[in-house]
């Protein structure tokens, strides 16, 4: 990302990172299972022929409950006739109408699809049986001005297993806290346009991190749903918090709207006609090749009212571009399955156990890793874009190299990067995940000659072409050494010109068509 800044200079203000949208969920993870719930509907003396009639109460406790809080608010309960209505306007329109700056909303009601348990008898075994299946029952939404978080919702499942989803904005939080620090700025939807201390702001940014989210959360509950200690006074259950959506935004705010708009096509152009599945991925912190999963990388373009936007999705996980407000670039790493990132941790329920590498999970224990990896990728997109303000001609960026030269008083040969090998090279040391760190010697091997088990003396000869490959790219100044270590990383020119040879080689008249329409 500092390529990426550095090269923009003078054109920009600086950079701010942090949560956008995030989505959490609460279970209770006793009733999350048709063993589990069978397990408690045993514990507490519950027939599965009167398991309907159970529910139900607990559905009338909550709508009781739900009815005490607005009451007491003062505060309206609105059916909603579609799930489709856009509620958090119709909230903001509310708050606007009746002057609410702080405080509940409104709370509505409408009937969404949902996954719950159901009774049923089993034709084989003639008995009733319980089920977990698709299904639809009447949620809740809690709309609120908080103090401290600014505009959030909580929705509840008012039928087993009564899940709880809490959305909140990082932007609009992050908002919030820089009023209480007497710290200037403007805001427009989510996004800040300028702030008088940016350096300040991304300190606050970063303490969200901090949070006791388990305990905030379950303060949430015991404000907007108090029926919750009463439906299980008897055998008490917690809720179990995990992300079930973030995103984590960067953006670089420039200081004229001018400035943007004439760097922004260019950035659109490289995306989609460079950045192959494999940059994807390894964008979003994954590995580039998993055998026997198939996985489908999407990238697309698409112009919304407020400008275009660039994406591209690996599975339920993505990273896009944008431009907001005129002045600010937005790359944005959304995660919805953490199954593929990895975080450094014990076993669960062994916190004084060894540490390895394990699955990052989607409880909030991992989220400050997640913040992480998705900080990273924000990085590692915008490092990849460093090279695209670049306005020489083709021939002139890639003369130099296709001309012999000398380094450290040897002959060094000229590059053909046409070529299918020196091609492979190129393309090789520019990948994605050699954008931070680096590569070494080893790195390259499987990459240029294939991942397979070779012969020790095989593999001594590929060592010893793969140095030589990288002196020839040392002497053309494509690439230097880092020092003290064994790794290699591009030089500004290597970034300069092995990008404008990718870019020639991969954009189609189609592709340009398209974006230019």
């Amino acid at each position: 990302m500092q390529s990426f800044l550095r090269r923009m200079g003078s054109k920009i203000k600086g950079t701010l990172s942090g949560f956008d949208r995030v989505r959490f969920r609460g279970t209770m993870r006793w009733l999350s299972s048709v063993r589990g719930m069978g397990a408690y509907l045993g514990t507490m003396k519950i027939l599965l022929k009167d398991f309907t009639d159970w529910g139900k109460a607990r559905t009338n406790e909550i709508e009781m409950a739900t009815q005490t809080l607005a009451e007491k608010a003062k505060r309206p309960v609105i059916y909603l006739a579609s799930s489709n209505t856009r509620k958090e306007t119709l909230a903001l329109d509310i708050a606007r109408d009746d002057k609410v700056t702080e405080g509940l909303i409104a709370i509505f009601k409408c009937v969404e699809p949902c996954w719950s348990f159901k009774v049923g008898p089993n034709a084989e075994t003639k008995k009733l049986e319980l089920r977990y299946v698709p299904s639809k029952c009447s949620h809740l939404y809690f709309y609120q001005l908080d103090p401290q978080l600014g505009l959030i919702h909580l929705r509840l499942q008012m039928w087993a297993p009564f899940s709880i989803h809490v959305c909140m904005n990082g932007r609009d939080w992050l908002s919030r806290t820089l009023l209480r620090e007497g710290i200037g700025f403007q805001q427009r939807d989510n996004c800040f346009v300028d702030i008088d201390d940016l350096t300040r702001a991304q300190e606050l940014a970063s303490l969200q991190l901090q949070t006791n989210w388990s305990e905030m959360l379950d303060g949430l509950v015991s404000q907007f749903h108090p029926a919750h200690q009463t439906m299980f006074a008897t055998t008490p259950l917690d809720y179990y918090w995990s992300a079930e959506e973030t995103e984590w935004a960067t953006d670089v705010m420039f200081r004229r709207p001018k400035a943007l708009a004439s760097v922004y096509p260019n950035l659109l152009r490289h995306g989609i006609t460079t950045f192959g599945s494999s940059d994807v991925l390894r964008f979003l912190g994954q590995f580039p090749v998993v055998r026997s999963v198939n996985r489908e990388i999407i990238s697309s373009i698409k112009k919304r009212p407020e400008g275009t936007r660039i994406k591209h999705t690996s599975g339920r996980n993505s990273i896009k571009m944008y431009d907001k407000q005129l002045s600010v670039l937005r790359v944005e790493t959304t995660i919805n399955d953490a199954r593929d990132l990895k975080v450094f941790r014990s076993k669960e329920g062994d916190p004084n156990g060894k540490k390895s590498w394990r699955t990052l999970r989607k409880g909030v224990a991992d989220l400050h890793r997640r913040a992480e990896v998705s900080q990273k990728s924000n990085e590692r997109y915008l490092e990849a874009m460093a090279s695209v303000e670049h306005d020489q001609p083709l021939g002139t960026t890639v003369l130099p190299i296709c001309e012999p030269t000398e380094f450290k008083g040897r002959r060094v040969r000229a590059l053909q990067p046409l070529s299918l090998n020196d091609s492979l090279l190129l393309a090789t040391v520019i990948r994605g995940e050699f954008a931070l760190n680096g590569f070494r010697n080893r790195e390259l091997r499987p990459l240029l000659f294939g991942d397979v088990e070779t012969p020790t003396a095989e593999a001594k000869r590929q060592a010893s072409k793969i140095t030589r490959l990288l002196r020839m790219l040392r002497g053309h100044g494509l690439i230097q050494k880092v020092p003290k270590t064994h790794r290699y990383i591009l030089t500004a020119t290597g970034r300069e010109t092995i990008t404008a040879i990718q870019t020639a080689k991969q954009t189609s008249t189609q592709k340009l068509s398209k974006l230019a329409v």
